[in-house]
């Protein structure tokens, strides 16, 4: 029989599966009816609903991807709810496209049930990935609808 995982040791798997860029497998920790809220995206969709979108936006990610992210400062806590953890780290970036390097924080609030996530609500610094990948202009320019 297998062990059902916390939902500690299922967000680490989630940040190891990021940071070790198998995205293929990123779903699969997600309930059927997962829903997931990138809170602070600039544009584009800030919803995906079920393991079928999910995995259809980690292929995109990983198809798109041009850093190299290497997790620090990881604290996860857990709160009254044993289902729910808040979780806070940094991302090392390496752009292979620019060359930098920087520094990105990161929030996320996680709901596991039986092992799976079922809701998650991503605070992501989305415009300090835009700005050390020269991405500025288009996302002023995706903002204003051109």
């Amino acid at each position: 029989m297998s062990e059902t995982l916390s939902p500690r040791a299922v967000f680490q798997k989630l940040l190891d599966g990021i940071t070790e860029r198998r995205f293929a497998e990123l779903a699969e920790l997600y309930a059927e009816d997962a829903v997931v809220e990138t809170v602070f995206a600039p544009v584009g969709p800030r919803r995906f609903e079920g393991r079928a979108a999910l995995k259809e936006r980690f292929a995109e990610i990983a198809a798109n991807l041009p850093v190299q992210l290497t997790a620090t400062n990881v604290v996860i806590r857990e709160t009254d709810d044993p289902e729910v953890v808040v979780t806070e780290w940094n991302y090392q970036v390496h752009h292979r496209v620019t060359g930098r390097d920087f520094e990105v924080a990161n929030i996320q609030v996680l709901q596991v049930r039986d092992g799976l996530i079922v809701s998650s609500r991503d605070f992501h610094d989305h415009l300090a990935l835009a700005v050390a990948g020269g991405d500025l202009p288009q996302l002023v320019a995706a903002l204003d609808g051109k």
